[in-house]
């Protein structure tokens, strides 16, 4: 599987967690970059596709064949670059399909399933894109999920969001703030922004 920019801004992005679990991790790459960020973390992934599973292991993470619905565990931090393809037509190959289609794995299931496995204070981080952001955030509500932080993502200074990273956390802290930022990928001339190089500077070569 290739290296995404989605999955990378994520593993930038997200914050730390003692016990960490990666939502379809394909191939390991946000599983690594936590491993990388965060060493002393406990860090495992979770896949229905195994061939990707395996990918993942022979990268040196900790991972499993299994779906979301079916895992247990508690961890204080889950991650996940989701399927997000509802109702458009499906690549014919079959491990690209799982990945980039939600058939396997609703927004409300993942919503619901990551809140029955996070702990007090647990936090849930992902990617989307942009124009989903109310529908999710009407569902983690619904499971108490308390949204905390949210980033939109730009390539230019010019279009719309593309993507959106939103982390929620379970428990409501008595000062419950929500940070709101921006990202923007590309500068004038097209090669990656200031802000982009320096949140993924320790992964780009």
């Amino acid at each position: 599987m290739k290296v995404g920019t989605d999955g990378v801004l994520l593993g930038a992005w997200c914050p730390t967690g003692t016990r960490i679990l990666d939502v379809g991790t394909g191939s390991g790459l946000i599983a690594r970059m936590l491993m990388q960020r965060f060493p002393e973390a406990e860090v495992e992934g979770i896949d229905i596709d195994e061939a990707a599973v395996e990918q993942a292991r022979e990268n040196g993470v900790k991972a499993f064949v299994s779906s979301l619905q079916e895992w247990q565990g508690t961890y204080d931090l889950i991650v996940s670059n989701p399927p997000y393809f509802q109702n458009s037509l499906k690549n014919p190959d079959k491990g690209r399909q799982t990945a980039r289609h939600t058939d396997t794995l609703s927004y409300a299931e993942l919503i619901g399933h990551s809140a029955r496995l996070l702990k007090a204070h647990g936090q849930l981080a992902l990617i989307l894109p942009a124009e989903i952001e109310a529908e999710v955030r009407q569902l983690a509500a619904a499971e108490d999920l308390y949204l905390t932080r949210v980033t939109r993502v730009y390539s230019k200074v010019s279009k719309p969001a593309r993507r959106v990273m939103l982390l929620f956390e379970i428990t409501r802290s008595r000062d419950h703030e929500i940070t709101i930022d921006s990202l923007i990928l590309e500068n004038e001339t097209g090669g990656r922004s200031e802000a982009y190089s320096a949140l993924t500077k320790d992964f780009y070569l």
